[in-house]
């Protein structure tokens, strides 16, 4: 890789849209080099020191820029970092030299135990505390600043003290953080609790987001027999959030954009249609033309 080519990829991602880059896709993108703006990989899937995943990984990152996006740092949680873990990403970072590394509002591990899932948190004193020294303490490891995801949740605290978008807010002013900003968890969470999507949107701090994703949802309901969106990653992007993305756009204009599909990974001309259907809406917004 020449010093150049390299320099042009480790810099900003384009506004445009990227995807997740999955082991059934590896080969055809060698092969055919589509015309995508990005791919985005879990940290947690790169961090042993050699194989097949960064054979593949490295070959991507020659001809594309990457954005590295963990799920295992439990930034919200309540005991203390895993330094361990938080080397090894320091090492990936420095490997590939990622645009971007983002991760959760959220935590996932108790002590030594960890739950494999992204659970919620009260929006409060204590909590916007613990979150900020968190991410003071990754981005002092890592060399950079990091962004932080809104999280898609199915139950609300009762004794939360601050929104969310209140909450992001004073995380990215005191630890000088930026967002990445879920628009289907977004969109999620507006039915799951039962507020307007586009309002949250509105309100929340769109100058500070590095990144958006897009993702799927599943349909279910709960005991009462209202809705329940599940933020599964297992499908085509919803309409309802592509014209809440379009929204989201308006305001924020154009940013990149993941497609995230992680469950039953569809072939990659499905997911390949899914990212281009987002070029065409930033397309639009740049030229003032949104319309879904």
């Amino acid at each position: 890789m020449t010093a150049g080519r390299s320099q042009a990829i480790g810099g900003a991602l384009p506004p445009r849209a990227g995807v997740g880059l999955k082991p059934e896709h590896y080969r055809e993108i060698l092969e055919t080099s589509p015309d995508i703006g990005w791919f985005e990989v879990h940290a947690e899937n790169y961090m042993g020191e050699g194989g097949p995943p960064h054979h593949f990984l490295s070959a991507v990152r020659e001809r594309y820029p990457v954005s590295l996006h963990g799920v295992g740092l439990s930034i919200g949680g309540s005991g203390a970092l895993d330094r361990e873990h938080l080397c090894r990403l320091k090492v990936l970072i420095a490997r590939y030299q990622p645009s971007l590394f983002s991760e959760h509002l959220a935590w996932s591990s108790h002590d030594t135990i960890y739950l494999n899932d992204l659970l919620p948190l009260p929006y409060t004193e204590e909590t916007l505390q613990r979150v900020c020294e968190h991410i003071d303490e990754v981005q002092e490891t890592i060399g950079r600043r990091m962004l932080l995801e809104n999280p898609s949740t199915y139950v609300a605290f009762a004794g939360t003290a601050m929104s969310e978008v209140e909450f992001l807010r004073e995380v990215v002013r005191r630890t000088g953080c930026g967002l990445l900003l879920d628009v289907n968890n977004v969109f999620v969470q507006s039915v799951n609790h039962g507020f307007d999507a586009a309002s949250f949107i509105d309100a929340f701090p769109v100058e500070h987001v590095g990144e958006v994703h897009l993702g799927g949802h599943a349909i279910d309901s709960d005991e009462g027999g209202s809705a329940l969106l599940i933020d599964d990653h297992g499908r085509q992007v919803a309409d309802d959030v592509w014209t809440l993305y379009a929204h989201t756009l308006s305001r924020a204009g154009p940013r990149p954009t993941l497609i995230e599909w992680d469950n039953d990974v569809p072939e990659w001309e499905i997911l390949f249609a899914e990212a281009k259907r987002a070029d065409r809406v930033i397309a639009d917004r740049r030229t003032n033309r949104i319309a879904m």
